[in-house]
């Protein structure tokens, strides 16, 4: 009964931060509810008695990931107006996906694999059980080639991304001593001849 209601408690957490991170105009905002889904769903799999999990999401997507994520987001000149602007635009759009994606889930969710009693139930496990052991032996082993996939995709990424922002023409406003050094005087200095004008004063009276 009290893991019922645990469940039931972090689940509408959940569900409300991710909602607040969508419907939340300031992009700060919207990534503090993020961290607050992260912690709900790390509640979530404690009581799927995955605790190996549950740390590495709070220890590396909130500990490391989403404080640079609110680096870069504070960093970024956004411009909230044309943000939005946009939102009243797209808003069709998204309404159209939230209620395919709502309907989606319903129809899983209300499926014959979870309204009979063919699923797994959760086994109590003892204390010598190690979820890091047993993750590490079906990562590597069941899941090995998806794994490996997906490392590469994730290195094509961080190539693809480096070699963008390395693409863009930044102004370096640093200074080379070297030219400093070699510098003339005709590189710095230019003599313009002009012709003298009559003072203005002079001229009326």
């Amino acid at each position: 009964m009290i893991e019922q209601i645990v469940f039931y408690l972090f689940g509408g957490i959940l569900l409300l931060s991710a909602s607040m991170v969508v419907v939340m105009r300031n992009p700060i905002h919207s990534a503090l509810f993020l961290v607050l889904s992260f912690f709900a769903s790390a509640a979530i799999w404690l009581l799927l008695q995955a605790e190996f999990l549950a740390i590495t999401l709070v220890l590396v997507y909130v500990g490391a990931v989403m404080v640079l994520f609110l680096f870069v987001v504070m960093m970024l000149d956004i411009n909230l107006v044309t943000v939005r602007e946009g939102f009243a635009r797209f808003l069709p759009v998204g309404i159209t996906v939230a209620v395919f994606m709502i309907a989606a889930m319903g129809l899983v969710v209300s499926s014959d694999y979870f309204i009979s009693d063919t699923y797994m139930p959760i086994k109590s496990i003892g204390l010598d059980y190690s979820n890091t052991k047993e993750l590490g032996l079906t990562l590597y082993t069941q899941y090995l080639y998806q794994f490996e996939i997906a490392g590469a995709i994730l290195l094509v990424a961080i190539v693809a991304a480096i070699s963008l922002s390395m693409s863009k023409s930044k102004v370096n406003k640093s200074i080379s001593p070297e030219q400093q050094v070699i510098v003339k005087k005709i590189d710095r200095l230019r003599v313009v001849k002009m012709k003298a004008e009559p003072n203005i004063k002079s001229r009326e009276i």
